[in-house]
């Protein structure tokens, strides 16, 4: 893809961040106040999304980690909400979302960019479900909590 201007790329990551007692993090986004798992678009010279995976989770959360990733090697596609369209060229109705998850062996203390997030909580995963705003999100949480059954 080639760059245009400061509009977005329309590929994005979903990282969810989760403990082996099925605790994962949640963050509450600013400005329009609804519970996801972290998030971030691609920038323009990334080439790899697991890049991006790793830089949201450290720029999100302050958390950086050498293990417990997993590139789930899917993508959705997701409609933009029309108030968010601006934000992206001409044109650009979808999004492409890769998924990937970070296992931490405890709950670790996260440090918000309260320009983003307002909130972070470590909360079960049934708990989760019923927060989360993004079929996305519901969709991948869903499937990662059967694997871990």
């Amino acid at each position: 893809m080639v760059p245009n201007g400061n509009r977005k790329r329309p590929e994005s990551v979903l990282v969810i961040v989760y403990t082996p007692d099925q605790k994962t993090l949640l963050l509450r986004r600013a400005g329009n106040p609804f519970w996801q798992s972290v998030t971030g678009s691609l920038l323009w010279d990334e080439e790899h999304p697991e890049t991006a995976a790793r830089r949201e989770v450290e720029e999100e959360t302050g958390i950086v980690s050498t293990s417990g990733w997993r590139d789930w090697r899917i993508a959705r596609s997701f409609m933009i909400l029309p108030d968010y369209r601006y934000r992206y060229g001409p044109g650009i109705t979808h999004n492409r979302e890769h998924v990937f998850s970070l296992e931490l062996p405890e709950i670790r203390d996260v440090q918000l960019n309260p320009r983003e997030h307002t909130a972070g909580e470590w909360i079960a995963m049934d708990d989760a479900l019923q927060r989360l705003w993004s079929w996305t999100n519901r969709t991948a949480l869903t499937q990662l909590m059967r694997e871990l059954v």
